[in-house]
């Protein structure tokens, strides 16, 4: 009896990644993706619902609606329609899926525009805008997808797949963002969302034509060779003219995603200062200004000058630190908190007003005790001239509750200590003067020994 020759590593690594021993009855496969691609009846209005739903999700900023939407959408069919139908070389299925993919992208912007129009809700939540700047990482999300698409409709274990890559290739909410560019008239929105589903369409097709390469499903007899290749040049091209523009969109979002990083740890590592607090940061593009809004304990100008000596440390060198702190840092807190409130009543808006107005008020009376405070060194050289036996000098200001008022009157109080007795015209004449040098409405003295 002949001895088995033993595997070598290649075959078995070769062996667990083979996916031919679960393949599907090829036929049944290519008849099942064929009957998903055309959309009339039934199969037609699902996908209406469906972008209602969608478009329902995206105005309130619901995810789990979204998600809702996107596993009863049908619009899967055609696009996998096409990738087959190049894979197995049948022009008349490309020919179907294409028109039907056409009728289905139309009916779809068509209905989530006429929603957008009839709807009251017309702010742009964060889902929305998320669909308007496709970059590189959604190429690679729909070429993933669409490899795991084809491989579950043509082997045996599907499972949870084609839920989980309608999900994550997200075929519903582009359209839905395009149909509400049209309906707000914001051309960016429209081309933005309509290039993200474009995207989505070339590389789930791309993906499940190297799917049907890869698993050998057999072309289809008596095509026209030359036909063929002019149909494969083109596809080609669309690929790469597809990339191009999501790729120069990835490039800038990666830069700008380093330079926010850098940013983050300048601010951390060189603008941690005792006593102040960070609250705000931004940059303009334009002027190629760092913005940083301040609270608490001044900053300094040398703490500033060593902090933009820093920023080459972090490539920060063609940018120029702007530090707002003071009072300053309240206004431009107030202006910036009210151009993100988009979305909040007039309410909301006129409490952020008054607040604002109150924190200035407060600020003003801190201000007065500090004066006290620094304006009693002052006043005690002063007083010890006029009055040689002054020994010390302590201002501040006062607030006096009174029993059968719920306010307080406010008057300076001064204590000074001498080393012999006052009498009362010179007690009287000392308030009076300190009175006039604190420039206050009312003064209060106190003289001890």
């Amino acid at each position: 009896m002949e001895q088995q020759q033993p595997k070598t590593l290649w075959q078995v690594v070769k062996g667990y990644f083979n996916v031919m021993p679960d393949k599907e009855n090829e036929a049944d496969t290519v008849s099942q993706i064929s009957s998903g691609v055309t959309f009339h009846g039934a199969n037609l209005w699902v996908l209406i619902f469906a972008i209602f739903i969608a478009s329902l999700g995206l105005n309130v900023n619901s995810t789990a609606v979204i998600i809702g939407a996107m596993l009863i959408s049908p619009l899967m069919g055609p696009i996998i329609g096409m990738g087959l139908a190049v894979g197995i070389s049948d022009l008349e299925l490309l020919k179907r899926s294409a028109k039907n993919y056409l009728v289905a992208t139309v009916i779809s912007v068509l209905t989530a525009t006429v929603y957008f129009l009839l709807t009251p809700l017309n702010e742009a939540q964060s889902e929305l805008l998320a669909r308007t700047s496709p970059t590189l990482y959604d190429v690679l999300i729909a070429l993933c997808g669409g490899a795991a698409g084809i491989l579950a409709l043509s082997t045996k274990g599907k499972g949870n797949v084609i839920p989980g890559v309608a999900i994550a290739t997200a075929l519903m909410p582009p359209l839905c963002t395009a149909g509400y560019g049209l309906a707000m008239g914001k051309a960016s929105f429209f081309f933005g969302a309509f290039y993200l589903f474009f995207i989505n369409t070339v590389f789930i097709s791309l993906a499940t034509y190297l799917g049907v390469r890869m698993m050998h499903f057999r072309r289809k007899q008596f095509v026209n060779a030359e036909r063929l290749k002019v149909v494969n040049r083109y596809i080609l091209g669309v690929v790469v003219l597809t990339m191009l523009p999501a790729g120069y969109m990835t490039v800038g979002i990666i830069g700008k995603s380093v330079t926010e990083n850098n940013i983050r740890k300048f601010v951390k590592n060189e603008c941690s200062f005792p006593g102040t607090q960070i609250i705000s940061q931004s940059t303009n593009e334009k002027s190629k200004t760092l913005n940083l809004v301040a609270v608490g304990k001044s900053i300094s100008s040398q703490q500033i000058s060593r902090a933009r000596t820093m920023m080459g440390e972090y490539q920060l060198d063609d940018y120029r630190l702007n530090i707002i702190q003071g009072s300053q840092s309240d206004s431009i807190l107030l202006s910036q908190a009210l151009a993100s409130a988009n979305t909040t009543t007039e309410a909301s808006k006129q409490k952020m007003v008054e607040q604002s107005a109150r924190i200035q008020e407060l600020e003003k009376r801190l201000e007065g005790y500090e004066l006290y405070a620094s304006l009693g060194a002052e006043i005690g050289k002063e007083t010890r001239t006029v009055w040689p036996g002054v020994t010390a000098v302590s201002v501040s200001r006062v607030a006096d509750w009174k029993t059968d008022t719920t306010k307080a009157s406010h008057y300076v109080m001064a204590v000074v200590s001498t080393q012999r007795v006052l009498s009362a015209s010179e007690r009287a004449r000392m308030q009076s003067w300190l009175k006039e040098r604190t420039h206050a409405d009312s003064l209060r003295l106190i003289v001890t020994r």
